[in-house]
């Protein structure tokens, strides 16, 4: 059996993750597959927290288009990713894996309060932790709350599952000429300004030596053999 390099790590997964591709919305079959890719490092007993986006169901930006308070843009999302986290949380119980939903914001109905304590005791049990409502305050990205969260809890990696396999020098969409990298330091990110992760949160993670691993969520088995220690997308660090 393979033993995996790292024993707790923070996932953060776009809102994007949960519709079809372009879609809004939430998608079933789509939040089926994301919690089959979560299910299979779980069982290798990999403690597990994820935050997700809410990009499938409300864009802050557009809001701000026209005219929206940012603020209030911003609790609107932080809303949003509570009903995203709930929709993944139901995905994996499905698939046979325990969840708790904590949210930033109170909605006892519904979810755990955030209470950091509580959050690494259910990860020493096994449960995936799954949480929502970002930091709790506007201003800050889903980002920022995933290398917050890593830090609170004493993960070992931060793990950004998009659409991309890695950090590259331009578009590889719109340049087929763009490098991908497959190493680079907080330093080295921070003056590239990718856009693949935002400056507040790699910047934490430089604070707290919290190593960076952005990589593409759809490829088979590349969060196995990143938690395995093996390369897959970007990694970033001291």
């Amino acid at each position: 059996m393979v033993h995996p390099l790292y024993k707790r790590v923070i996932i953060k997964i776009g809102g994007e993750s949960l519709s079809n591709p372009g879609g809004l919305g939430i998608n079933p079959q789509r939040a089926e597959e994301v919690a089959r890719r979560i299910a299979a490092i779980h069982a290798q007993e990999v403690e597990i927290g994820l935050v997700i986006g809410a990009g499938n169901l409300w864009r802050g930006i557009d809001g701000l288009a026209h005219g929206m308070d940012r603020a209030r843009a911003d609790q609107i999302g932080m809303l949003a990713t509570v009903m995203n986290s709930l929709a993944l949380a139901d995905a994996l119980e499905r698939e046979g894996v325990v969840t708790r939903v904590q949210t930033a914001i109170e909605m006892r109905a519904i979810a755990e309060p955030y209470i950091r304590l509580r959050a690494i005791r259910h990860l020493e049990k096994g449960r995936v932790v799954i949480f929502g409502a970002g930091t709790g305050n506007p201003y800050f990205t889903t980002d920022t709350a995933a290398a917050l969260r890593a830090a609170e809890t004493g993960a070992d990696l931060l793990i950004k599952a998009t659409k991309v396999d890695g950090v590259y020098s331009d578009d590889p969409m719109k340049n087929p000429e763009a490098r991908r990298f497959e190493r680079l330091t907080y330093l080295e990110a921070l003056n590239m300004q990718t856009r693949v992760m935002d400056s507040t949160a790699i910047t934490l993670c430089m604070e707290n030596q919290l190593p960076i691993v952005v990589l593409n969520l759809w490829n088979p088995g590349g969060l196995e053999r990143v938690i395995n220690g093996e390369a897959a997308g970007t990694f970033i660090g001291g």
